[in-house]
């Protein structure tokens, strides 16, 4: 994927994308000086994203941290970074991610992104002129002789990557509609008191699962199709990341008594 090196960039940048504040299309004229340079909190932009968009591609490593559900009419793969909304759990109040846990791709692309341009199909690479980490004469320029430096090209092919990414997702949830495999499920806990006694069950989610009856009920060329197309795969991911529930719940329950006791 290319950058049109233009003064005037292609048409009004449209939509909203979580993160990202003032997106502006990447260009050398308008950001020839700005530079990559380390921040204190690198995190810190991500630390209230509770749940995030995930692309197939990534259930293996997500399923390791985070349920992985389906969500809305479309049944968009998500991630649960936490159970409370504005609350990510992997994020530090020191803007530091948890050091073992896998980092989602929507968060790893950050402060780049691909946005539509008004009246046009064309995809536009932006930035987000807001970001913290984007200075002038920062430590990693942005453009060397008004070409793309090598780490903004690396930023721009890993867009490049996340946008055919999210296609082959697109068409992986569009395989399970058509095997009719989804069901509407609901996140629950019970929570207990400091002396044990159990309390009223608490619902923090509604979502839509791969159902284990009814990809066992497929027939024989189904099961065997998802198998080779490696789709059958990424269902088991998601069916094991489903034990992550309750390590989200405990998680929180651990923060709240850190903050209390503090």
């Amino acid at each position: 994927m290319t950058i049109q090196q233009v003064p005037t960039p292609p048409g009004e940048i449209t939509g909203q994308v979580l993160f990202y504040s003032r997106p502006e299309p990447l260009s050398p004229e308008a950001h020839g000086k700005l530079g990559f340079k380390s921040v204190d909190a690198p995190f810190a932009f991500a630390a209230s994203a509770h749940i995030l968009p995930l692309q197939v591609s990534e259930f293996g490593p997500a399923a390791l941290n985070y349920p992985i559900i389906f969500a809305g009419e479309f049944k968009t793969p998500m991630a649960i970074l936490g159970i409370r909304p504005g609350e990510n759990l992997f994020v530090s109040a020191q803007g530091q991610y948890e050091e073992s846990a896998y980092i989602p791709s929507f968060i790893r692309r950050y402060p780049f992104v691909l946005a539509g341009g008004e009246g046009s199909e064309q995809l536009i690479v932006c930035i987000d002129r807001e970001a913290p980490m984007l200075v002038e004469g920062g430590d990693v320029p942005l453009f060397v002789d008004g070409k793309l430096s090598t780490f903004s090209q690396n930023a721009v092919d890993f867009c490049s990557n996340f946008e055919t990414e999210r296609r082959r997702t697109d068409e992986f949830v569009a395989r399970l509609k058509g095997l009719d495999l989804f069901e509407a499920k609901a996140a629950t806990f019970t929570p207990r008191s400091a002396d044990g006694i159990q309390g009223q069950p608490v619902q923090i989610a509604d979502y839509f699962a791969i159902s284990e009856e009814r990809l066992n009920a497929l027939p024989d060329k189904d099961l065997r199709d998802l198998h080779v197309t490696g789709a059958l795969r990424q269902i088991s991911a998601h069916a094991i990341s489903m034990f992550n529930w309750e390590r989200l719940i405990n998680r929180a329950a651990a923060r709240v008594a850190v903050a209390g006791h503090a």
